[in-house]
């Protein structure tokens, strides 16, 4: 049975999210068996087009008959309405750009991982009060890594995840884990646009295998410092 501890877990183990979204249901399928291939088991799929809801089932669907370990989550939830739509059609978790206290409990009730975005310590506190554990750093090309090191203290049982212009290196993601981040969500440098309507899914795949590279190299540096 996932809990939210135990979602946290799957993405803070795995270090990076993918997030993605396509208006062509059979790419955002092929994506997300590309994602699965590489060893990833937890994806963020944006709610970023009128698409989103039906591709979204869809890919449940396919993830029910060939990816049983995979968590597939949505982001972008900006309201209960929407919330509640994703929900009935298998979410996993729910991501925000904001803290929306009505998603948060209806969510909460259901045990289901609900990771709002934050970009001030006013937010983060209201976020914490509520009750939830794990916070999106949004936009983390905005905040930076200096940001998370300055307030990691103040907070520390909070999970941080930042998205929004994580770049796919070595020195860029370990700035972020130096600074106290558990994950960082990564979209276009792994996935991008171009190369989904291109279909050059392997592309993808080393980008992604790339990304978990460092991501490791980097937890076990930190694990030998110990």
């Amino acid at each position: 049975m996932k809990t939210i501890q135990n979602t946290i877990e799957i993405i803070s183990g795995q270090g990076i999210l993918p997030l993605y979204f396509n208006t062509d249901e059979n790419i955002s399928i092929e994506v997300l068996r590309s994602l699965y291939r590489t060893g990833i088991r937890a994806v963020e799929y944006t709610n970023r087009g009128s698409e989103a809801l039906a591709n979204f089932q869809k890919m449940v669907a396919v993830r029910n008959a060939e990816m049983p370990e995979m968590l597939l989550g949505i982001g972008t939830i900006k309201n209960l309405d929407q919330a509640k739509e994703f929900h009935a059609v298998g979410a996993d978790f729910f991501i925000s750009p904001g803290f929306v206290a009505e998603v948060w409990q209806f969510l909460k009730s259901k045990e289901i991982l609900y990771c709002p975005g934050c970009m001030t310590p006013t937010e983060i506190i209201t976020a914490e009060n509520a009750g939830i554990k794990f916070i999106k750093l949004f936009p983390g090309n905005i905040l930076g890594p200096d940001f998370l090191n300055s307030i990691k203290d103040i907070f520390p049982s909070l999970y941080f995840m930042t998205t929004g212009g994580v770049e796919s290196n070595y020195t860029n993601i370990n700035n972020w884990f130096s600074a106290g981040a558990s994950a960082v969500g990564m979209g276009s440098q792994l996935i991008g646009k171009k190369r989904m309507q291109e279909g050059d899914f392997t592309l993808i795949e080393n980008e992604v295998k790339k990304a978990i590279e460092i991501v490791q190299i980097i937890k076990s540096a930190k694990k030998s410092a110990v």
